[in-house]
């Protein structure tokens, strides 16, 4: 046994750590109490921020430390002249160095880092960029890092042109780096803006006044190949996937007056603007054969505070003549447009309105040229999906090419990669029936655009949701029957001129938005979900409603419905059950 190691049981070596534990507790324990104790009596002296640094060292993620520790150093500046305040916070600096080797991805760390640079009387912003571009080395997707990246490129004035290029490189290493990729999408429009002309030209950047959040056309095309080999190298990385559709997104619609409708029945007016507005900020005017109109502007559902839609009441007697025919103008000031709609004699109704294309509404218009670029693309994603026929993110892909390219031609095989989709990503099932279902509502509305009528039928379309609602202002009949709807949502009252509602055959609950439809005659609702009358109560704000189908519903069951109905329902004349 002489001259051999004894080695330590494993039990041994346990309680010596359990010690050595116990030891460094008591420690870090009496240093907390000191602080706490020092923080609760004011003191901010230089033992406070020692002690603070050695809880710190050990854990960098005590928020309430690097809250006092601030404290302390902000103290510490009104007794110190500049020179001392800058050792100071280069100490501080260093200091932080170290608590980011600790754990590279502390919020606390970062958010003191960045309360420094603010404070510190100089900073080395050269250095803060090779630090930061050295964590970024050993962690490219630290997105603590990445954030107070952008904060030294803009304390700095690093060239987006730089940037742009440090993006490069960094995907160029790992295709991977969903930061790289993002942080590309927000300096491409600063450096290669859309041209709000027909003809647009990357040569050189805008000024700030003309800044836009597209990417103009060369540019746009030189991303898809950067992508395209990007995706092509690893099928099943999602960050390349992901830059592909911002790529693929559409600008935002010209903010206007889409839509204005004067009703003569009903001395109303509704306005459509392409995105939601608060119009009760006063920046709406009406005005009525040249008179300026004082009207109470409100949502079609009390629920909205911004809408698309917005409707006022006229002054009684104003349009009810039918002999008459008045000129309205609508004015909204914030955008400095206006639309004009004339209501002829002897007619009920008149609106006015720009047929819009599905390039306006749904997608960016394309020229020639790309055009060609993204037929190319889908080619080349449908021979990947042919070598990867389960990848989910080449199938979405593939979808929304052909969206870009011609939304009703390709909807066909739209739908059967939906299919396909669902069964690849179950989990995500009912994230992909709501998309089919967006598209299936848009391509309808196109087809309705350009046969200019005022039913729209999304009948049998295994629709899992409502959208696009305020492109139905003048709709007079909906046919949403044979779906798979589980309610009628808010947004459904922006379709002021309805008379009939057709959902049977659905898994419809609520009706939330089958409220202030001032035309609504007929509401037929066969074979759905609805079990309380508590459901059907949003009906009671529909004053022309007669005709009402709740057959196949269990609320038709109970007893005593019908004059449990006819009670909170009077104008209905004919109900079936």
């Amino acid at each position: 046994m002489h001259g051999r190691v004894k080695v330590k049981s494993t039990a041994q070596q346990e309680e010596e750590k359990r010690k050595e534990r116990e030891k460094k507790l008591k420690i870090y324990i009496a240093a907390r109490d000191a602080c706490f104790s020092k923080r609760k009596e004011g003191v901010c002296d230089e033992e406070a921020l020692h002690l603070t640094q050695q809880i710190l060292s050990s854990n960098p993620d005590f928020a309430t430390l690097w809250n006092y520790r601030r404290e302390i150093l902000t103290h510490q500046e009104t007794l110190k002249d500049d020179d001392e305040v800058q050792k100071m916070y280069q100490a501080e600096l260093s200091f932080l160095e170290s608590c980011l080797k600790v754990n590279p991805k502390s919020y606390g760390s970062w958010h003191h880092r960045s309360w420094v640079s603010e404070r510190a009387p100089e900073m080395d912003w050269a250095r803060e960029l090779s630090l930061c571009d050295r964590c970024l080395g050993l962690d490219d997707r630290n997105f603590h890092c990445w954030d107070y990246r952008r904060i030294v490129v803009k304390k700095s004035a690093v060239p987006v042109e730089k940037e742009l290029e440090f993006t490069h490189r960094l995907i160029g290493s790992n295709f991977s780096n969903y930061s790289s990729w993002h942080y590309r999408s927000t300096l491409l429009p600063l450096l290669h803006p859309e041209s709000p002309e027909p003809t647009s030209s990357c040569s050189s950047p805008p000024s700030p006044q003309t800044h836009s959040h597209r990417v103009c056309e060369e540019q746009l095309l030189k991303e898809y190949e950067l992508v395209q080999n990007a995706f092509f190298t690893d099928p099943n990385d999602q960050s390349a996937w992901f830059y592909y559709r911002w790529l693929l997104g559409r600008a935002e619609r010209e903010e206007m007056i889409s839509c204005v409708y004067i009703s003569r029945d009903e001395e109303r007016v509704a306005v459509a603007f392409s995105r939601p507005v608060n119009a009760q900020s006063g920046g709406l005017l009406l005005v009525l054969d040249g008179q300026p109109q004082k009207v109470g502007w409100r949502t079609v559902h009390p629920r909205f505070k911004h809408s698309p839609v917005w409707i006022c009441d006229l002054p009684p007697g104003s349009i009810s003549d039918f002999a008459n025919e008045h000129n309205l103008t609508v004015h909204w000031s914030e955008k400095y447009i206006h639309r004009d709609c004339a209501l002829y004699t002897g007619r009920t109704e008149s609106w006015c309105r720009d047929s819009a294309t599905d390039q306006e509404l749904f997608r960016s218009e394309l020229s020639v040229e790309k055009s060609s670029v993204l037929q190319s693309e889908l080619q080349s994603c449908n021979q990947l999906q042919e070598l990867e026929p389960l990848n989910k993110w080449c199938l979405l892909t593939i979808i929304l090419l052909m969206r870009a390219l011609d939304p009703l031609g390709y909807e066909k095989e739209t739908l059967a990669h939906f299919q396909t989709l669902k069964e690849v990503d179950s989990m995500r099932s009912a994230y992909y029936s709501d998309l089919c279902s967006k598209f299936m509502i848009e391509n309808t509305i196109l087809k309705m655009e350009y046969a200019e009528v005022r039913v729209f039928s999304v009948a049998d379309k295994n629709l899992t949701m409502l959208c696009h609602l305020d492109q139905l202002l003048l709709v007079t009949h909906i046919n949403l029957s044979s779906n798979q709807l589980r309610l009628i949502p808010a947004h459904f009252a922006m379709l002021q001129c309805l008379e009939v509602l057709e959902a049977d055959d659905n898994a419809i609950e609520h009706l939330e938005g089958v409220c202030c439809l001032p035309k609504l005659e007929e509401v037929l609702l066969k074979n759905n979900k609805i079990s309380t009358l508590a459901a059907l109560r949003p009906l009671t704000s529909c004053p022309k409603l007669r005709r009402l189908d709740l057959r196949g519903n269990p609320v038709a069951q109970a007893a005593g419905v019908e004059s449990e109905l006819s009670e909170l329902l009077p104008t209905v004349t004919c109900l079936l059950l």
